[in-house]
């Protein structure tokens, strides 16, 4: 399932033994070591090898995506009129899904950090969006609103960081439970993988829509649909690869997989019609530019005039 910010990137990490994530470690004689002790995966052939360091890449662009869009709305201030709230909303209720079914699938500890990381950064896109919102619409400066803000982000960390070791510790105990009752559970999250699919797709249409009626992409950063556009285009190598070592499981892993590679190809799409949007809208945002620095310098000899008019 699908327990990262984008359809499918943690099958990717752990994609071959994704049915059975606890391994016998003596029995691994030939496997990769640091694979064994990191991800809990025998890899023993270089197609598996190479679909983990894949996928592991692809893990990484995921975690960074979301950095540059945090520093360019600290920069301009403009996030609230450059990005739609609809993208961060299916943004924030995708990546919950996809904490629910890592909780429900018992996922490796790696994937249950990473994926609440992504919680983390969706709360400070939110916040930064609500803080900048309020601000700009505001006449007066109230410091308090930056202090709600600080609070806010302060306790979402607190409880983020503290959040993974309370679900390690509940993994424990769910193993004990009938099988009856772990293959609902597992079914459940596979079902939240599928919602977080649709959520992470559904996220693109707002901004696109913003895009297109700003006719400008001022105030985004091209490295957040950028770096989405490589963690799911390595998610699918990833998958790919590993296909030449598998032999009578090739028809099952696929089908697993099928809703998630769909997913991630989908959002690679729709990034593709970002992209086309950031180049076709590049003349107009430095326009903008160029008009707001000319307003800029013509506005201190306008106040010098009005000085000598008056005496």
């Amino acid at each position: 399932m699908a327990s990262a910010r984008f359809p499918g990137k943690s099958e990717g990490v752990a994609a071959t033994n994704w049915s059975s994530p606890t391994v016998d470690r003596l029995a691994c004689v030939n496997g990769t070591p640091w694979i064994l002790y990191l991800l809990e995966e025998c890899v023993d052939n270089v197609w598996e090898y190479s679909s983990v360091v894949i996928g592991l890449f692809s893990m990484l662009c995921f975690l960074l995506s979301t950095l540059p869009q945090v520093y360019e709305a600290y920069r301009n201030g403009k996030v609230d009129q450059a990005m739609s709230f609809g993208f961060l909303f299916f943004l924030f209720s995708g990546d919950l899904t996809s904490f629910a079914g890592c909780y429900f699938t018992s996922q490796l500890p790696i994937q249950v950090v990473t994926v609440i990381f992504y919680i983390f950064t969706d709360v400070v896109l939110i916040s930064q969006f609500i803080y900048y919102k309020i601000k700009n619409n505001s006449s007066t400066k109230s410091p308090l609103l930056k202090w709600l803000c600080f609070l806010w982000c302060g306790s979402a960390t607190i409880f983020l960081t503290v959040l993974p070791s309370l679900i390690l510790n509940n993994s424990t105990t769910s193993e004990s439970l009938g099988t009856t009752t772990s293959k609902s559970l597992e079914v459940s999250g596979y079902v939240c993988g599928y919602l977080a699919s649709v959520f992470y797709l559904s996220s693109r249409f707002p901004q696109l829509y913003k895009n297109f009626q700003r006719q400008s992409t001022e105030g985004t950063s091209y490295l957040l649909f950028a770096l989405a556009m490589m963690g799911n285009g390595t998610y699918g190598l990833s998958v790919i690869v590993v296909l030449p070592s598998l032999k009578d499981s090739k028809h099952n892993f696929i089908v697993k997989h099928l809703a998630w590679l769909i997913g991630s190809l989908g959002v690679l799409i729709l990034d593709f019609f970002v992209t086309m949007q950031f180049i076709m809208y590049r003349r107009n945002n430095s326009d903008k530019r160029h008009t707001a620095l000319a307003a800029l310098e013509v506005e201190p000899l306008l106040c010098e005039e009005e000085e000598l008019s008056a005496v």
